[in-house]
C-alpha cells in the first residue's frame, strides 16, 4: 500500500531521533526555560534576521493557530480568512470556540487577493452601522496554502500595506513553510515574512519534526502574555525541550530548508508524470502538494493500492484528490506511484 495522504505520516528526521536519544536521560528545566529551546530561538531569530524577535514552541498547528488569534484579537473582533483557510475548513471551530468570528472572503487558489481584502476593509469601517457588526481585527493566511500555491512576495507586500494602513495585524500559517520557502518560482525568504508578517509559525509536525510548531513575534509589541495565552489554551508543554531540540536540529546547517527540497522536487517530478499520462491539476502548485483531477472509475480501481486524501468532487465523473510528498518521500516511492495511473 501506497499512502500520499499527507505530510505528517512519517515520524522525525533521523537527526533529531539521534539527538533525542542522546539526551533522553538529561534532566532539563521546564516548559521552554531549557538551554535547547533558547537555542532553538536564536537560530530561528538568525535566520529570520530578527535578533529581537520572540519565539515559543507550542505542540501542533490547531492550537497555534486558535491560541494566536485568542491572544492578538479583542472580544469583539474577529479574524479575516479566505474561504479555503484551514482555520475555517479543518480545525473544527478551535478559533470560533473562544469566541471570535471567523470572517471568510473568497479566494482566487487559495490566496487572499489584495484589492479584495481592501475592499471588505473599506465597506466595513465606512459602514455607519459598524458597531452592530463583528470588526476585523487580524487577518490570517497560510503560505502555501490549502491548494499548495504559494504568495508571491509582490502579494505579501500588498496584503502587509494594507493590514498596516488599518492598524490589522496579518498573520501567516506556516505548517507546511519549508515547502513554500523553497518552491519552484518563490521569491518569497523567511527574513521577508518576518518584515511582513505581524506574527507566524514555523511548522515542524509536516517538515521533519515529531510534533511542533515555532511561534515567531518579529516585533515584541505584539506579544502580549502570549506564554500565559499559550499555557491557558493547553499549548505549552512541561518538556518544552523535545520542542526546542528539533528546532534547533532543524535549522542546525539548513537541514529544514535540504529536507523541504527535496519534497517539492519529488511532487514536481510526480506532477510532471501525471500530466505526461493525461491528468491535469486543479491548481498550478509548486509545493509538495499536487491536486489530480482522477475519473471516479480509476480510483475505484486504485482502492487496496494507493491512499491519498480526497478533496471535492469536480464533475459527475471526475474527482479532485491531493497527493502529498513529504521529507521522507524516496524517488522509488513516486515511480511507484506513476506506475499506479
Amino acid at each position: 500500500m501506497l499512502r500520499f495522504d499527507s505530510d505528517y505520516m512519517e515520524g522525525a528526521h533521523p537527526e533529531i531521533l539521534r539527538r533525542l536519544s542522546e539526551i533522553n536521560f538529561e534532566k532539563n528545566p521546564g516548559y521552554g526555560s531549557d538551554d535547547y529551546c533558547k537555542s532553538a530561538a536564536d537560530r530561528i531569530r538568525a535566520a529570520c534576521g530578527c535578533p529581537d524577535a520572540r519565539v515559543y514552541f507550542l505542540p501542533g498547528g490547531t492550537q497555534t493557530n486558535a491560541t494566536v488569534t485568542d491572544a492578538l484579537l479583542k472580544g469583539y473582533q474577529g479574524v479575516v480568512s479566505a474561504t479555503s483557510g484551514h482555520i475555517n475548513q479543518s480545525e473544527a471551530g478551535a478559533v470560533e470556540a473562544y469566541g471570535h468570528k471567523i470572517i471568510t472572503i473568497p479566494e482566487k487558489d487559495g490566496k487572499i487577493p489584495a484589492e479584495d481584502l481592501r475592499e471588505y476593509l473599506d465597506a466595513f469601517f465606512g459602514d455607519s452601522g459598524r458597531s452592530h457588526m463583528v470588526e476585523p481585527g487580524m487577518v490570517y493566511i497560510s503560505h502555501p496554502t490549502e491548494y499548495g500555491t504559494v504568495y508571491t512576495l509582490s502579494e505579501l507586500e500588498a496584503l502587509s500595506g494594507i493590514c498596516r494602513s488599518r492598524g490589522i495585524p496579518l498573520y501567516l500559517d506556516g505548517a507546511r513553510l519549508g515547502y513554500g520557502l523553497v518552491a519552484e518560482g518563490s521569491d518569497v525568504t523567511l527574513e521577508d515574512i518576518a518584515r511582513l508578517c505581524s506574527v507566524f509559525y514555523i511548522g515542524g509536525t509536516k517538515v521533519g519534526a515529531l510534533f511542533g510548531e515555532a511561534v515567531v513575534f518579529p516585533d515584541p509589541a505584539y506579544d502580549d502574555h502570549f506564554f500565559t495565552y499559550a499555557k491557558r489554551h493547553g499549548g505549552i508543554t512541561a518538556k518544552g525541550w523535545i520542542l526546542g531540540l528539533q528546532f534547533d536540529t532543524l535549522f542546525t546547517d539548513g537541514l529544514y530548508l535540504s529536507i523541504s527540497r527535496s519534497a517539492v522536487s519529488l511532487a514536481v517530478e510526480l506532477k510532471k508524470g501525471l500530466k505526461e499520462k493525461g491528468y491535469s491539476m486543479l491548481t498550478d502548485s509548486p509545493t509538495n502538494q499536487q491536486f489530480v483531477i482522477v475519473e471516479k472509475s480509476k480510483l475505484r480501481e486504485l482502492e487496496g493500492l494507493l491512499t491519498y486524501s480526497y478533496w471535492d468532487p469536480y464533475d459527475e465523473s471526475r474527482s479532485v484528490i491531493r497527493l502529498a510528498t513529504s521529507w521522507a518521500t524516496t524517488k522509488a516511492q513516486v515511480e511507484e506511484l506513476l506506475e499506479l495511473f
